[in-house]
């Protein structure tokens, strides 16, 4: 089951984000939107589930790990951080400014009960993985046969 996030504005704003960028390139400008000095931005996330685990992958470069935070409540996994915009260098004209900074945080409802004591997360190469066990009630169990 795909968990998505709703967003009523977003189709509108990432096509406004797209003609800006098109004429911004050509006319040799940065876009009102993108030149900002804090932006909230969403990190790309890949969820996946084993026999025994659900996984999730959080692509989050350039952080440390004090500043990401995971919590588990009511079913809930949160992923809450602030990526920190490096010092900007005064005597530079930026042609470009694409790497995202700012604040995040992203919620996904878990499909199954977890054994949240044995939850464990890493951080390695620019991606946040958090494991998550399941509890055994939901894990697949064979049935034996007999034979009468």
């Amino acid at each position: 089951m795909a968990i998505m996030r709703w967003r009523p504005w977003g189709d509108l704003l990432s096509v406004e984000d797209e003609m800006n960028q098109l004429f911004g390139d050509f006319l040799g400008r940065v876009p009102a939107r993108r030149a900002e000095t804090t932006q909230r931005w969403c990190p790309a996330v890949d969820i996946y589930e084993d026999e025994d685990s659900l996984h999730i992958d959080v692509e989050i470069p350039g952080m440390k790990q004090e500043e990401i935070n995971v919590s588990l409540e009511n079913n809930v996994l949160s992923l809450r951080g602030e990526k920190k915009q490096q010092e900007e260098v005064k005597e530079v004209n930026y042609h470009r400014w694409e790497r995202r900074h700012g604040s995040f945080s992203r919620a996904f409802e878990l499909p199954v009960t977890v054994q949240s004591d044995k939850i464990s997360a890493s951080y390695k190469n620019g991606v946040l993985r958090v494991v998550l066990p399941k509890t055994e009630e939901v894990k697949p169990k064979d049935i034996p046969i007999e034979v009468k």
